[in-house]
C-alpha cells in the first residue's frame, strides 16, 4: 500500500496540513487497531506526504490514549521512510522562550501506562536508542529555520515525556531542570522508540507554548495565552515541515535508521510464531521468512 514516503504527524494546534493538493483520506486498519484518525494524503510542493493528528481532529484523545502503535505501524503500511513529528511543550530553561523551536536529541521517559513497542509475544528484540532521533532528518529541519523569520530554533536537547494528562508539580519542574532537561511533553517518546523499531526515520519538532512551571512568571500564563501561542506555533511548524519536506524530496536516505532491525531481533527465527510473523510482517518481513 504504498502512498507516500514522507510521514507528518501533527500535535496540538496542527490538526491539519495547509498547502496540501490532490488530497484523498485513507482509512487503516493495523494489527494494533486503528490510528488516531484517517490519514491525509496529499502532495505538498510535489511531494507525497502522509498527514495524521495524533489526537484525532478535533483533539479528542488524550495523550494516554493514542494509539501510538497503530500510528506508527499505519506510517510503515503506507509506504513512509521518514516521519516529521510537530508537538507542543512547555519549557524548562530561561533560554527557550515560548514560540522558540526546540529539535531535541534526547529523551527521557517519564510514562507509566503506555506500550512503547512492537515487540513480545513471542518474538523479541532490541533496538539501539542511544541516539532516539535521526541525526540526517534533524539536520534538514535546522535548515529550514532561514524561512521562519526571526522565529529561534535550538538545536539539541533533553524532551521529558511526562504521563499527563495534569501537568507537573513544581517540584516534579524543578526535578527535570536539575537533569539537565530542556523542554516537557506528552507524547513523542513512544513515536521516537516504535519508529526506531519500524526502521523509519524520525525527528521532533518541539513548538514551546510557555514556560513550564518552574518559572516565576508561569502564574500568569493563561489558556488564552497558550491558545494564540498555539496558533502561531502551528504556522511556524507549517512552514519548517514544508521546506523540510521540499528537501527531503531532493535527498536520499543515507543514515542507518533502515536498517535498525537487522541485528534486533534475538528471537531463533524457527521458534517465532507463524501468527507473531504475520503480525509484524512490514517491519520483520525482509529478515523472517
Amino acid at each position: 500500500m504504498a502512498e507516500a514516503t514522507i510521514g507528518i504527524i501533527g500535535g496540538s494546534g496542527l490538526y491539519k496540513m495547509a498547502g496540501l493538493e490532490d488530497v484523498k483520506e485513507v482509512a487503516v486498519n493495523t494489527p494494533f487497531g486503528k490510528p488516531s484518525d484517517s490519514f491525509v494524503i496529499g502532495h505538498l510542493d510535489g511531494q507525497r506526504v502522509a498527514f495524521l493528528p495524533r489526537h484525532g481532529r478535533g483533539h479528542r484523545i488524550m495523550p494516554s490514549e493514542i494509539p501510538f502503535r497503530a500510528n506508527i505501524y499505519g506510517m510503515k503500511m503506507l509506504g513512509v521512510e521518514r516521519i516529521l513529528s510537530a508537538s507542543a511543550v512547555g519549557s524548562l530553561r530561561e533560554e527557550h522562550k515560548p514560540l522558540d523551536i526546540v529539535i531535541p536529541d534526547q529523551f527521557i521517559d517519564r510514562t507509566r501506562n503506555r506500550v512503547s513497542t512492537f515487540f513480545g509475544d513471542g518474538i523479541v528484540a532490541h533496538v539501539a536508542f542511544g541516539d532516539p532521533v535521526c541525526r540526517e532528518l534533524c539536520d534538514v529541519i535546522e535548515r529550514g529555520k532561514e524561512t521562519l523569520g526571526g522565529i529561534e530554533v535550538h538545536r539539541g536537547g533533553t524532551y521529558v515525556c511526562m504521563e499527563g494528562p495534569a501537568f507537573s508539580t513544581r517540584a516534579e519542574s524543578n526535578l527535570y531542570r536539575s537533569w539537565g532537561a530542556d523542554v516537557i511533553g506528552m507524547t513523542n517518546l513512544q513515536e521516537a522508540k516504535l519508529s526506531r523499531e519500524a526502521e523509519m526515520c524520525y525527528a521532533t519538532i518541539a513548538l514551546v507554548t510557555d514556560y513550564d512551571c518552574w518559572h516565576e512568571a508561569h502564574d500568569a500564563v493563561t489558556v488564552d495565552m497558550v491558545v494564540e501561542n498555539l496558533g502561531k506555533n502551528a504556522d511556524a511548524a507549517r512552514a519548517l515541515i514544508r521546506e523540510a519536506v521540499s528537501v527531503l524530496a531532493r535527498e536520499p536516505r543515507t543514515c542507518g535508521c533502515g536498517s535498525s532491525l537487522r541485528h534486533a531481533i534475538i528471537t531463533q527465527s524457527e521458534e517465532i510464531s507463524d501468527a507473531a510473523k504475520q503480525r509484524l510482517s512490514e517491519i520483520v518481513g525482509k529478515y523472517i521468512g
